[in-house]
């Protein structure tokens, strides 16, 4: 069976406004605009060099999004997730991941999972470019869900993202090896076809995402590693 194409993170644009929310949502996402900051919409028109009305559709695309929240008539603020509203993410992402890729094993083709392959084969786990691990992440979650053939599914495991995705631009957690690893044993077990293997393999993904940041919260709490 052919696959259905994920979307790309940021589609062409079609018009300025298109133009202006893809521009605004790869600043937040690639951390030029941190979490927390504000995001004001005269002072960003000027930099973008566009009018008021391209910059206010993109502002309200982004807050019904959930990447910005508003403050004032005028004024937006880049929203930042605290650790329960993460955790939280995550567990519901357990639910909708483990499902999409127990339900995509059967149906992905080998052009597909070779596609994936050679995308987890050019990453530097060492690297510094986060926003390409990120890029890659993005389409390796999304990917199962659109062979699935579920847009709702897909479409809600990406703004489950999109939270995960703001917790980490306000944090420090990098763990870019240890997703890479675990990335390539769910496509080891997907291209055996082993659908009870990829989903085992995407849940141990996920809760050692969060149990890492769990160590890591527990430590920047407590640097010294006094017993407290």
């Amino acid at each position: 069976m052919t696959h259905p194409p994920a979307g790309p993170l940021f589609p062409r644009p079609v018009n300025l406004g298109d133009q202006t929310y893809g521009h605004l949502r790869e600043l937040i996402l690639s951390r030029e605009i941190p979490g927390g900051a504000e995001v004001p919409e005269g002072r960003l028109a000027e930099r973008l060099n566009v009018s008021r009305t391209p910059m206010r559709e993109a502002l309200v695309r982004l807050v019904g999004e959930g990447l910005l929240e508003r403050t004032s008539e005028r004024s937006y603020r880049v929203r930042v997730v605290s650790a329960r509203a993460f955790f939280e993410c995550m567990q519901m992402r357990e639910l909708l991941e483990c499902h999409a890729i127990e339900t995509a094993v059967p149906l992905v083709d080998d052009a597909g999972l070779a596609e994936l392959r050679r995308g987890l084969d050019a990453l530097k786990s060492d690297g510094e470019d986060d926003m390409q691990h990120w890029l890659y992440d993005n389409h390796f979650h999304s990917f199962f869900a659109h062979v699935g053939g579920n847009a709702t599914l897909a479409d809600t495991i990406t703004r489950m993202r999109v939270t995960a995705r703001l917790f980490r631009i306000s944090s420090a957690f990098h763990r870019k090896r240890e997703i890479d690893a675990e990335h390539r044993a769910v496509l080891d077990a997907a291209e055996r076809r082993d659908a009870a293997a990829a989903k085992a393999a995407m849940l141990a993904h996920l809760r050692n995402l969060q149990d890492d940041t769990r160590r890591a919260i527990a430590a920047e709490a407590n640097p010294g590693g006094y017993f407290l």
